[in-house]
């Protein structure tokens, strides 16, 4: 019996040792499953709270037509165009009177959380009409809207356009420029007016032949003279035109 004892303790003992490895492996598998779960939930978790924003500042570089546009990846609106490279279209967004773009301190701004809306759009892209909405007043404009105008904010006048314009719903707000063709916005009214971000919309030309948009918060048209100077300096700064 001992002898049968002897011989059947080695065989319990390579058992053990089995399923103690096997329990090791297994405590060591689920130990790294949660680590990697843990690293996956914080980098969703991230990506979820930035909702499409990011905070990298890395600059970009992005050729249209004959102009070059440097901007940083956080001020670009769409995630596919944060690259360098040659593209028809750059969509940009910034907090104004920063005129920086997300990061901590702009989160707020960008989610829309306060009382207030500062986040401006702009659009980047080739010319297609030899005037820009300044100059497209007096030819094309003036001919469109209802006289007279009202006051508006920011010592402006606001037209509204003749039901054969095309352009329901929305009014023409024009800032007089001693010297120079007027300031000139299209906004929407009414309830469209109060659903959007930035109502309002006013081009300019800028660069090689080069058309810039911007949307704004009708609360702008206040101070259209520091709004638009801001713009033409934020452009002049990120844009480079080619020889």
């Amino acid at each position: 019996m001992k002898q049968a004892a002897i011989a059947d303790g080695p065989q319990l003992t390579v058992v053990d040792s089995v399923l103690m490895k096997r329990v090791f492996y297994a405590f060591a598998a689920l130990a790294l499953l949660s680590v990697a779960i843990s690293l996956a939930g914080k980098w969703f978790g991230h990506s979820i709270a930035m909702a499409g924003y990011t905070d990298d500042a890395t600059i970009h570089k992005v050729v249209i037509g004959n102009n070059v546009i440097a901007v940083p990846a956080n001020v670009v609106r769409f995630a596919q165009a944060r690259r360098d490279g040659i593209a028809s279209r750059l969509d940009l967004y910034l907090r104004y009177p920063q005129m920086d773009g997300y990061g901590e301190a702009a989160r707020d701004d960008f989610n829309h959380m306060g009382a207030s809306r500062n986040i401006i759009f702009l659009s980047f892209e080739q010319q297609m009409m030899s005037r820009d909405m300044s100059g497209r007043f007096a030819p094309i404009y003036s001919a469109l809207i209802t006289q007279p105008g009202v006051a508006g904010p920011g010592a402006t006048t606001v037209y509204g356009f003749n039901e054969k314009s095309g352009y329901l719903n929305e009014v023409l707000v024009v800032g007089k420029r001693p010297g120079k063709d007027p300031f000139v916005a299209r906004c929407l009214s009414g309830p469209s007016a109060e659903e959007s971000l930035a109502p309002c919309e006013r081009d300019i030309q800028v660069g090689d032949e080069l058309s810039l948009t911007y949307r704004f918060p009708r609360e702008f048209l206040g101070d259209w003279q520091a709004l638009d100077a801001a713009i033409a300096t934020e452009a002049a700064h990120i844009l480079k035109t080619g020889h």
